[in-house]
This record gives structure tokens, C-alpha cells and sequence, in this order.
């Protein structure tokens, strides 16, 4: 969970980082369910909280920051923002309904409450604190969550055909519910059993999405770089043991960072780097971010947070770095390698980090729901042009065509591949790639996330499926990527 605690990035990121945590569920922890409200203030918040998601109601939202929430996380954000995400809460689920609270071992100072959605059937976490003599809500976080583990699937197996037409079932009510925009496609293999497109690529028009719309990636950038970054090594351009040092000068970070940072520590977010979404980027025009080296001036100055090694902390500035290794290492530009070594040899023709003000052809914007109803697009909010970290466009048969690539060789080896999908830390990463140890086997892939945007890629390695859900929605792709990836474990015929 990401805190973001400068006024100025709390609005330019809305709550997406504050309400609504979208990440791989990490090594298996060690809980209980306890099935009622606890006795108290603490029941009467969890009680409060839920009515008022329940609720939709913008009114009945603000009477909840008002009775019930600290000051300090009143004021994280404007009210109007505090509302949108609540009511994409809502619209995510369709409404929520307590089972639980879970507790921990070892334990954690937060109250976690577990509650099932109506659209979906998933779980969820509401995790938050109380503070202060009147025991208020604070830092308040929505995550997905593990299944209670006394719950008991008694629905019927499905076949392959039965799970097929359970999903398109699914998608026509949310389709017209207006709860999903985006697109999804699921394949066993080369074979694609379905996909489908809902919803508006530009609501300004009227343009709807199809199947080979482009959406933006957010984070999922970070497989090919990682990718870029195994091919390299494989053509021994690179080692990944060696100091970053080798390939990043002191115009980006001086030598007391990057002699102590490895290629290994970025490709695991072990590296103890952080982000360069910081005050210099949202002060500055997206304009001057074009290339891999005009980044320079948002690390420069970053410090490392922990010894390199020693544990894992998401970070956007070691992915960029990769970046530069690429470019050092390979001799040509960042944009043209990826093009030439992972786009073109997978067949990725509609994949690509595109400049947002030149047009594009079918490509969708990002909507945020605002709490007056309406829609404001993320297009002064996001990056001009992706790049290492994120911010580039796919779409879900390139991104299917991407994972079929990888796993039949043509993109890396087999060992580089072990590589890549062995988890290097307690929080199921690998390099540039999450790695999910599930009841169905194993599944590798990577999110992305940003106000308007939301999308995945699951590829299942022991049951042979490939799973690509893209929207234009804040948080738009997670609740329907849980729910047919719920359907694979527990419910499809083995």
C-alpha cells in the first residue's frame, strides 16, 4: 500500500492509492475469521462504514467523514474525491456485506474486516485504524482479500464450455450495468474461448470500445523491460549481479547509490529506491517526459530507503533505471529495443508507448467517477508517453499473444524464464513479473493501476489458461479478473 502524503499528489491522484489497493495477495499469512462485530465503538464504525458504501449516497458519505472519521484523514483529500471513491467502491461491487474480522499472526494494529461484494461474490478487506480518545477511522484501505478459510464451495463443477458461457453471462449484466468498460479475454493456450469488448473509448463522441482497443497498461510496462533486461543477459551484454554503476552515470545518482544497487535489486524492488511520481513530476508539464533520460531530474536527489537486499518496496525509479541499462547495455534507444526485440518477434502490432498528443487511432481514454455522477478523464493527470515503469498501451490480444510468446521460447529461454517466475521475496515478485502460488497452481503476470485506468495479465502455467482484462474505469479490471480467476480455481472440472 502506497501512502501519499503531499496535498498536491493527493489530488492528482485521487484515492486510487488511499481506498482502493489493487495488488497480488502475497505469501500465504496466518489468520482467523471471527463472524461478528466486535463489541463497542469499533462495531459501530465497521457498521457506519459499510451502510454508508452500501449507500452510494454522496450526503450520507459526507455524514460519515463527519461523524465518524479523524481529521487527519478528513483532510488527506477534498470531500468531493473522498466520495468518487467511495462510490467506485460501490460501483466495483455492487455493494458489500460483512462476514468477519480478521486477525493476524503475527498481529496487526489495524482492524481488517471481511466482507463479500454482490456483484462479483468476492471477498474483500476493509482495513483501517481508530485514533484518538473519540476512536475515529483513519487510514483507511480497500483491498482484495483470501477467502474465509471455513468457507465451503458447494456450487456445481463446471466444464470448460459451461465456465465459458457462466463468464459471458456475467459480462452482459455488467455491461449493462455500465460496471465494466474495457475488455477481456480468456485463451487455453493459442485458443481463444472468449473475448469481449463493453463500454466507451471516448465518452466526449460516443466511440465504444472493441476488441482491439488500445488500453494503457499502467505498470505492466515492467514485463518487458524485465524481458528486455533477461535478453540482454542471455546475449551476456549485462550481468545481473553487476552495481548499476556500469550503465547509470552520476547525471542520474551518484556512486554511493549505485555502486551498492544490482540489476537484480531493480527487476525485484529490492533495491531500496522509490518512486519519481513525486512533487518535481506533478509540478512539472508532462511535456518535458518523452525519453528515458529526461527523467533525470525526478531521481535525481532520491536516497536509498533500506540496505539494497534487504527487503522489498515497490519501485517506479528502479524500473526506470532498467531503462537505462537497456539503452546502455543494448546501444540503442529504450523504445525502439522493445520494439524490435519484444513487440515485433510476438506480434505486437497495436502495442507501443504512443505520444498522447499525436493521434492514435483507437485508443480509449481513462474515466474517473465524480460524485455528482459525471465522468472527468485522467488525460492531465497521467504521463505523456509510457515508458520503463509504465504508461504505454496494449490490448488483450497482443497482451495474449505476449504471454504465448514468452512461454514458447521465442522471446527467452527456458532458464531465463525460471528466472523471471521464481518469487525473490516474502511478496511474491520475480523479475518484473507478480508471482501467485494459488490452490490452481502457479500464475505470473503483473497489474496496472492509475485514476482511469486498470488492467491485468494472468497467465496460468499449470492449467494451461491465459487471462487479459483491460478498462478505462478506475479499478475497472480487478473485480472481473477475480471473479473468472474464482471460477478457474474452484469451480472449473480438473
Amino acid at each position: 500500500m502506497t501512502n501519499i502524503k503531499h496535498p498536491a499528489n493527493q489530488r492528482m491522484l485521487g484515492l486510487l492509492f488511499l481506498l482502493l489497493s489493487i495488488y497480488v495477495l502475497p505469501a500465504q499469512p496466518v489468520y482467523e475469521d471471527t463472524p461478528q462485530l466486535p463489541a463497542g465503538v469499533p462495531g459501530e464504525r465497521i457498521q457506519a462504514l459499510l451502510q454508508t458504501i452500501n449507500s452510494n449516497d454522496p450526503d450520507k458519505i459526507r455524514q460519515f467523514f463527519d461523524q465518524n472519521v479523524a481529521d487527519g484523514f478528513r483532510q488527506f483529500a477534498p470531500m468531493e474525491e473522498h466520495i468518487g471513491a467511495f462510490q467506485s467502491t460501490y460501483r466495483m461491487t455492487g455493494g458489500v456485506d460483512f462476514y468477519s474480522v480478521r486477525t493476524y499472526t503475527p498481529a496487526r494494529q489495524e482492524i481488517v474486516v471481511i466482507a463479500k461484494d454482490r456483484l462479483f461474490g468476492g471477498w474483500h478487506g476493509f482495513s483501517f485504524q481508530l485514533s484518538g480518545a473519540e476512536q475515529r477511522v483513519d487510514r483507511l484501505n480497500f483491498s482484495p482479500a483470501r477467502p474465509p478459510k471455513n468457507i465451503q464451495n458447494n456450487e456445481p463443477e463446471l466444464s470448460e464450455a459451461d465456465l465459458v458461457r457462466t463468464i459471458q453471462e456475467k459480462l452482459e449484466v455488467l455491461c449493462k450495468k455500465d460496471a465494466f468498460s474495457g475488455t477481456v479475454l480468456l485463451a487455453r493456450g493459442d485458443q481463444i474461448l472468449l473475448e469481449r469488448a463493453c463500454g466507451e473509448a471516448s465518452k466526449s463522441f460516443h466511440v465504444a470500445n472493441n476488441i482491439d482497443t488500445k488500453f494503457n497498461l499502467g505498470s505492466m510496462n515492467k514485463m518487458f523491460t524485465a524481458t528486455a533486461i533477461a535478453q540482454l543477459a542471455e546475449k551476456g551484454k549485462l550481468k545481473l549481479d553487476d552495481p548499476i554503476s556500469k550503465y547509470v552515470d552520476e547525471s542520474w545518482l551518484p556512486r554511493s547509490i549505485t555502486d551498492r544497487v544490482t540489476v537484480h535489486h531493480l527487476l525485484t524492488h529490492t533495491s531500496g529506491l522509490s518512486s519519481y511520481f513525486n512533487d518535481t513530476y506533478f509540478k512539472s508539464s508532462r511535456d518535458l517526459f518523452r525519453q528515458v533520460d529526461d527523467y533525470k531530474s525526478l531521481v535525481k536527489g532520491d536516497t536509498l530507503s533500506f540496505a539494497p537486499g534487504a527487503r522489498f518496496q515497490y519501485s517506479n525509479t528502479g524500473m526506470l533505471l532498467l531503462g537505462v541499462v537497456v539503452e546502455k547495455a543494448s546501444g540503442i534507444n529504450y523504445f525502439d529495443y522493445i520494439r524490435q526485440n519484444i513487440s515485433e518477434p510476438a506480434g505486437m502490432k497495436n502495442t507501443d508507448c504512443y505520444e498522447l498528443d499525436r493521434p492514435v487511432e483507437n485508443l480509449a481514454e481513462g474515466y474517473i467517477p465524480q460524485a455528482d455522477g459525471g465522468w472527468k478523464n485522467n488525460i492531465f493527470l497521467h504521463v505523456l508517453k509510457g515508458g520503463p515503469a509504465g504508461g504505454g498501451y496494449s490490448t488483450v490480444r497482443d497482451l495474449h499473444r505476449f504471454a504465448r510468446a514468452m512461454q514458447s521460447g521465442k522471446l527467452l529461454s527456458s532458464h531465463s524464464l525460471e528466472k523471471m517466475w521464481q518469487s525473490h521475496s516474502d511478496d511474491g515478485y520475480g523479475y518484473g513479473f507478480g508471482i501467485d502460488e494459488t490452490p490452481a497452481g502457479k500464475i505470473v503476470g503483473h497489474g496496472g493501476g492509475f485514476p482511469g485506468l486498470n488492467s491485468h495479465l494472468d497467465i496460468m502455467l499449470d492449467k494451461g489458461y491465459v487471462l487479459v482484462v483491460m478498462s478505462n474505469y478506475d479499478s475497472g479490471a480487478e473485480p472481473l479478473r477475480g471473479y473468472i480467476r474464482n471460477l478457474v480455481f474452484t469451480r472449473l472440472k480438473s
